[in-house]
């Protein structure tokens, strides 16, 4: 089978398999810790395995007679779970228009690969029953190191699937049980990380929820039923929102911080929060409160001190940033509405944020601490995130700036050696500060290498109290090593009754 038109459609078909593995399943659709994606994953692991299986054959033999059989069968079992795994991401997810593509491309090239190995085939089942051993150079080198990367692949998926059984979150609704009546809520930033997990509570809890986004189709995958608004326009006078929660804004590490990405980030935040005052403004009714996110970027870059709400900032660009966004949601009280601001800590899950892109090299075995690894990180749960907002939307006693963190921060060196051990892996690759530093400029230097010890002050004494207090208890739940009813424990009774259902450790 020495046909450099049969190798290079090979290499192909390789390469866009990679593509799609690389980019859509580990990159944008994350399907390994998707628990939706259970069977997906199980064809893909059964599928890699055959994957292997023939280009092993492909660069090292040739099966002849009933053995040129097996491997037909083989290749019609691959088309097989081909198709069915087509139907099973169509009913599972929405795919991407790039993955679509791909997969067109792939079923078009795998067609073009049997029409040319048809002949060889044909030779081979003619022959005497055997197993012939052969060598193509480079391109038996080729399918070798083609194998044991869909076998490492197909393996990693196998054990996926399994995993997604201890992935399923905690019932939405318990998280904002403490909340009293139905509310009406009006959320910016609902189809985000954090405002999924949200509006997701808010609606199991009977809430009426409105969720503000740039288009409809972003909001199709929040839960229902939601009112849908794409204009603060489409919201008349006369409406009510006893809460509004205004968690817009650009990502912020999603690349370089140039000029022009820099201006996008502040002026996201302020405009948006500029139209909500304006809103607020305009209602007949004016909402009790307003929920405003920030970060704890707001108090620059530090050491080793502990920070509270009443310590001071450093000034840097993320500190620029958090204040402006504070001060106009801060307007609000214009209003007599008691504002919020949560400086959010670095919010923890496997669906998104800064985690989500540690799994997947941390799962392989290439994890390890950033620069020295002695900065602190600042770290809370995702579903603490929403259960503290569920309480500051009780508690009017809390207003201003809100540590959104939980108790204990710890090292990078610490978070990291504790997602090793809760992946059973090594996390021994260490990344240089001065590669970071070269390759990301100040996003790596105010993001990922500053320190930042804070401590969630106001929460503390109002009474909450964190169902993730420590690291290891939340990164074992979060990927699946440690099992988690979601139910709450009796805590002992606070100042509000309304507060008992957020006072659970």
């Amino acid at each position: 089978m020495n046909d450099p038109v049969l190798w290079t459609l090979i290499a192909i078909q390789v390469s866009m398999g990679a593509f799609d593995t690389l980019y859509h399943h580990e990159g944008t659709e994350r399907l390994a810790w998707r628990p939706s994606q259970r069977n997906e994953l199980r064809l893909h692991g059964v599928r890699n395995l055959f994957y292997a299986a023939l280009f092993i054959c492909f660069g090292w033999f040739e099966p002849r007679g009933l053995f040129t059989f097996v491997l037909a069968t083989i290749l019609i079992l691959e088309i097989l779970i081909t198709l069915w795994d087509f139907v099973e991401e169509d009913l599972t997810r929405k795919l991407p228009a790039s993955e679509r593509i791909n997969h067109t491309l792939l079923a078009l090239n795998y067609g073009a690969i049997i029409a040319f190995a048809s002949p060889y085939l044909y030779t081979w089942s003619q022959m005497e029953t055997g197993i012939v051993a052969t060598s193509y150079g480079w391109w038996s080198v080729f399918a070798t190191l083609s194998a044991v990367g869909v076998f490492v692949f197909g393996v990693r998926d196998l054990v996926a699937a399994v995993r997604c059984d201890r992935l399923v979150q905690p019932d939405a609704a318990e998280l904002v049980s403490g909340l009293d009546g139905r509310k009406h809520v009006l959320i910016t930033g609902g189809t985000g990380f954090i405002g999924t997990r949200l509006v997701e509570a808010l609606v199991a809890g009977g809430h009426h929820v409105t969720v503000l986004t740039r288009k409809k189709s972003h909001a199709e995958g929040l839960a229902c039923p939601i009112r849908v608004v794409t204009d603060f326009a489409q919201i008349h006078n006369d409406e009510r929102y006893d809460v509004v929660i205004n968690l817009a804004g650009e990502p912020i590490a999603d690349g370089l911080w140039t000029k022009r990405k820099r201006h996008k980030i502040i002026g996201s935040r302020v405009d948006m929060t500029k139209q909500v005052v304006a809103l607020i403004a305009r209602l007949d009714r004016k909402p009790e409160c307003l929920i405003s996110g920030s970060a704890i970027g707001w108090y620059g870059m530090h050491t080793d001190e502990k920070l509270t709400e009443e310590s001071g900032a450093k000034d840097c660009f993320v500190h620029q940033v958090c204040a402006k966004w504070e001060t106009e949601a801060a307007r609000a009280t214009h209003h007599r509405t008691r504002v919020v601001t949560l400086r959010l800590g670095l919010v923890l899950g496997a669906e998104a944020g800064i985690l989500a892109r540690l799994l997947t090299p941390f799962e392989f075995g290439l994890g390890g601490p950033l620069g020295s690894g002695n900065q602190w990180m600042s770290w809370i749960a995702l579903d603490d995130v929403v259960r503290l907002v569920a309480f500051v939307m009780a508690n009017d006693e809390i207003y201003g700036p809100v540590n959104a963190t939980a108790p204990h921060p710890v090292r990078n060196k610490e978070f990291t050696a504790t997602l090793g051990r809760s992946l059973y892996r090594p996390a021994l690759f260490r990344v240089p500060a001065a590669l970071l530093t070269l390759l990301l400029g100040d996003l790596a230097r105010e993001t990922m290498l500053s320190s930042q010890r804070v401590l969630p002050e106001k929460l503390t004494k109002a009474g909450f109290r964190f169902r993730y207090p420590k690291i290891e208890q939340t990164l074992r739940v979060i990927t699946g090593t440690m099992h988690t009813s979601g139910g709450t424990n009796t805590a002992p009774s606070t100042r509000l009754a309304k507060k008992s259902a957020f006072a659970s450790s």
